[in-house]
């Protein structure tokens, strides 16, 4: 290692440091972020006059920021409800959250875990839009590859983990994601294709706790699917284990084992 001659290094400044500047103040940017902070601690889309009482701002600021966020889908307007909720934007957002590793390294031990308990194949995934886009997977021993490898987007209303989740967003935000049957798509024959469908399928699915696909995906193979929520209650992820149809499996014993995964991942995010 080379030394450099005292003459050579740069001097050092006596006196006080030159004072670091305020941050910049944006009114509207910390508006809008304040807007999507409340939006996301919310069960359900709320009034625009509830989000300004709340946020101490004038009524026709929050119309603007809305209408803003709108157009670049960050929001979405429920027009019968007279309420604002989450857009499409906002999961992506979430997706990217979660594609820079925290969720996915909290949740491989677990997912390694739940697919050595089960001894069937499983996976950790997270809403980006209308899709699902697997972050975590584990294949067990002496099972084939499935479609659901990491990186791998596949359309939420026909998985077991997108089900899930779907299951414990509020209503209305299901509705703005799947208005029509434009918004469905299929890979088997099987599967909702319209949105009457799929409401009973997630009616089913906040009964049961969990939910479940048999063959929507990829024929011969069935899933089920736990959401897993964050400290606002939100359906952050979910887990899901997926077998062969003709494996001789307790599907009620996976159902279990999924549950206690989820829960496990849910308290490492901070859910209590």
């Amino acid at each position: 290692m080379s030394v450099i001659p005292d003459r050579q290094r740069a001097p050092i400044p006596d006196g006080p440091r030159a004072p670091i500047p305020d941050r910049p103040k944006v009114p509207a940017a910390d508006h809008t972020l304040r807007i999507l902070t409340l939006l996301a601690r919310q069960r359900g889309p709320v009034a625009a006059q509830t989000i300004a009482t709340q946020l101490d701002l004038p009524r026709s600021s929050v119309y603007h920021l809305l209408a803003a966020m709108e157009a670049h889908g960050f929001v979405v307007h429920l027009e019968g409800d007279r309420r604002w909720g989450l857009g499409t934007a906002a999961f992506e957002l979430a997706g990217g959250y979660a594609r820079q590793e925290p969720l996915a390294r909290l949740g491989r031990p677990i997912v390694a875990q739940l697919a050595d308990r089960a001894g069937e194949s499983a996976h950790l995934a997270v809403m980006t839009g209308r899709d699902v886009l697997y972050i975590v997977e584990e294949r067990a021993p002496r099972r084939p590859a499935l479609i659901t490898d990491v990186g791998v987007r596949l359309p939420a209303h026909l998985t077991a983990t997108g089900r899930a989740m779907l299951a414990a967003l509020p209503r209305e935000q299901v509705r703005a994601l799947y208005p029509d049957a434009g918004a469905f798509t299929a890979r088997t024959d099987r599967g909702p294709q319209r949105p009457s469908e799929l409401r009973e399928l997630l009616r089913q699915a906040r009964a049961d706790g969990h939910a479940s696909e048999d063959g929507e995906v990829t024929l011969g193979f069935r899933s089920v699917g736990v959401a897993v929520r964050d400290h606002a209650d939100w359906p952050a992820a979910a887990l899901a284990v997926t077998w062969p149809e003709d494996a001789d499996v307790d599907p009620a014993r996976l159902v279990d084992l999924a549950g206690d995964a989820a829960a496990e991942l849910s308290r490492r995010i901070g859910r209590r």
